[in-house]
């Protein structure tokens, strides 16, 4: 009921805009096109009881018209479509709102069709047309229509021309109106010459097929029931019903054939002098049929089959499947359209983006230019300066030079004073071997001084841990009984003796490894000296051999040298100290 819904709100939208309303939406100005009269005449012809009460009330002379915020919609929705049961003549119905239209809107110029094939035409635009409005119908589907009735005359569709067309509408607007289409169509652009006759009955096949359903017409013979008599008759085949008539003016009926899942067609063989024929089976009758060749049999056959097949399936008829489906191809081709135009419109957000962005980066790098035209600018002007300046220092250093010249004559009368001052370096350099020697005779000292202190520590510590033992067995001699505290104390006495004795050992050895430190600190003392004096000879012979001031007489007496410079000791002070190292030595062994 949605679909027929549809179908009969198009007709009825070209009915209600072809009327002369005013402002209101209530008053006309030609009375018989008045929305009164248009509700009374599709009450008619749709068979919908009419409710005089409710429409004078709709209608009543306020404010409220039929196109106002009231408006016509809920009226036609709630009186007369909701009671439509589909029991109407729909060519009827159609042909009704065509009249109230088709005279406003109709075209005056010529064309090559009837008003009746004009009609025609605006009930098939009402079928393909899309459901939103102001109706149109898209290049597709008028490309599909005209397709349709070049087959019907039986020539070859125009591709090219129609490719021509189509570009030249789809960059003015989104499709034709249905005075457009009949325009395009009686104008014979795509009919290649045709008589008006030929277009008439090509509309009409095309109007048959998908406006009254007809899915195959034509005559053939049909065998009766009672007198088994063959009559040839005019059949036309519909998605549900199979009805012959007389002849083709379908004026007088004969009967149906009711087809529904059940039903099946099977070929015959040919027989009694009559050939082509097969068999329809329902569930109540069965009918004989005999077409006028093999190709019209087969084609009967294969039509029938494909009805039932449908109804098996519950499918709508393949013009009105093919419909939809085109229909849901143009929504998924818009959605996609929508998409591409959605992440076009982001990408061009982004290109937007970019471009203040390469603007901001331009103004910025315009700004760096400027500013390095004018740090070059204050480059060139400083090397300019640092040019002057390099001319005045050149000047100086010429004069400087000059002074170096007379120095360096004047040092030349110095170098055999010079000379003679290397030589004596020569023999502070054997003397400063000596000292060296005796250097590493202290730190052999010093080295065995540190072996005797740890030696002496370990003794420490090795009577440490025999007091600590001595101090456990009395501790245990304390726990034992009465009995053996008398002879446990003569031990007792005897083994605090020898705790008395060593620890007299233990400060000797304490007084021995004090000794030692300060020996140790004494030597230490005296070997940072020998290194003090002969860092400071090192670097006396370093400035000497630099030239960096005259020589000067030296000190006659002779000095110990040591690889840090002169000894802070005379000799007979060093013999001395090894007198004394040797007898240390010589008692703690």
């Amino acid at each position: 009921m949605v679909g027929l819904k549809e179908e009969l709100l198009k007709s009825i939208w070209h009915a209600f805009t072809a009327l002369d309303l005013d402002r209101s939406g209530k008053q006309c100005h030609w009375f018989p096109f008045c929305p009164q009269v248009l509700s009374h005449n599709l009450c008619t012809v749709l068979n919908v009881p009419h409710d005089p009460v409710a429409l004078e009330e709709h209608f009543r002379d306020d404010d409220e018209g039929p196109v106002s915020n009231q408006g016509y919609m809920p009226y036609l929705n709630k009186f007369i479509l909701e009671k439509v049961q589909g029991n109407f003549d729909k060519v009827e119905f159609n042909r009704m709102c065509w009249t109230l239209c088709a005279k406003k809107n109709l075209s005056k110029t010529p064309l090559l069709i009837s008003d009746e094939d004009a009609f025609k035409v605006w009930v098939i635009f009402n079928f393909l047309s899309e459901d939103k409005y102001p109706l149109i119908i898209v290049p597709e589907e008028i490309e599909y229509l005209l397709k349709k009735i070049t087959e019907a005359m039986g020539t070859g569709w125009q591709q090219e021309q129609f490719d021509h067309y189509k570009i030249a509408l789809n960059t003015s607007r989104e499709g034709l109106s249905v005075w457009e289409l009949i325009d395009l169509i009686g104008s014979g652009q795509f009919s290649k010459g045709m008589d008006q006759q030929t277009v008439s009955m090509a509309i009409n096949e095309v109007f048959n097929e998908l406006i009254l359903d007809v899915l195959k017409q034509g005559y053939m013979l049909k065998k009766g029931h009672k007198r088994k008599n063959w009559m040839e008759r005019w059949f036309v085949l519909k998605p549900n019903i199979i009805s012959y008539y007389v002849s083709e003016d379908l004026k007088d009926k004969k009967g149906d054939i009711i087809l529904d899942g059940n039903c099946c067609v099977e070929a015959l063989p040919d027989r009694d002098g009559k050939k082509c024929l097969f068999l329809i089976k329902c569930l109540d009758k069965t009918f004989e049929i005999s077409a006028s060749d093999k190709k019209k049999k087969q084609e009967w056959i294969q039509a029938i089959q494909t009805t039932v097949n449908l109804l098996r399936a519950g499918s709508p008829p393949p013009h009105k499947e093919a419909r939809q489906k085109r229909k849901e191809l143009r929504q998924k081709l818009l959605a996609e359209q929508e998409e591409l135009e959605r992440q076009m419109k982001e990408l061009q957000a982004a290109n937007e983006n970019k471009q203040k962005e390469l603007e901001a980066v331009r103004k910025q790098l315009e700004a760096a230019a400027a500013r390095a035209a004018e740090e070059e600018k204050k480059r060139l002007q400083t090397q300019v300066e640092l040019q002057d300046r390099f001319s005045l220092e050149l000047e100086r250093e010429k004069m400087v030079r000059q002074k170096m010249e007379e120095q360096v004559a004047q040092k030349s009368s110095e170098l055999e004073q010079y000379l003679q001052r290397v030589r004596e370096l020569e023999e502070m350099y054997k003397q400063l071997q000596e000292a060296l020697e005796d250097e590493k005779q202290a730190r052999q000292d010093e080295e065995t001084v540190r072996k005797l202190q740890a030696r002496l520590l370990e003794e420490e510590s090795a009577k440490r841990a025999e007091l600590e033992k001595w101090h456990l067995q009395q501790q245990q001699t304390i726990q034992m009984t009465e009995a053996e505290k008398q002879e446990l104390e003569n031990q007792r006495i005897i083994k605090e003796q020898a705790l008395q004795v060593a620890m007299q050992q233990l400060k000797q050895l304490e007084l021995e490894r004090k000794e030692a430190l300060e020996q140790y600190e004494e030597v230490k003392k005296k070997l940072e000296t020998a290194a003090n004096n002969t860092k400071s000879w090192k670097d006396k012979v370093a400035h000497h051999e630099g030239l960096i001031r005259l020589i000067e007489p030296g000190s006659k007496n002779p000095h110990l040298i040591t690889n840090w410079g002169p000894a802070a000791f005379t000799e007979a002070e060093l013999e001395e100290r090894q007198k004394s190292w040797k007898g240390k030595k010589a008692s703690s062994e």
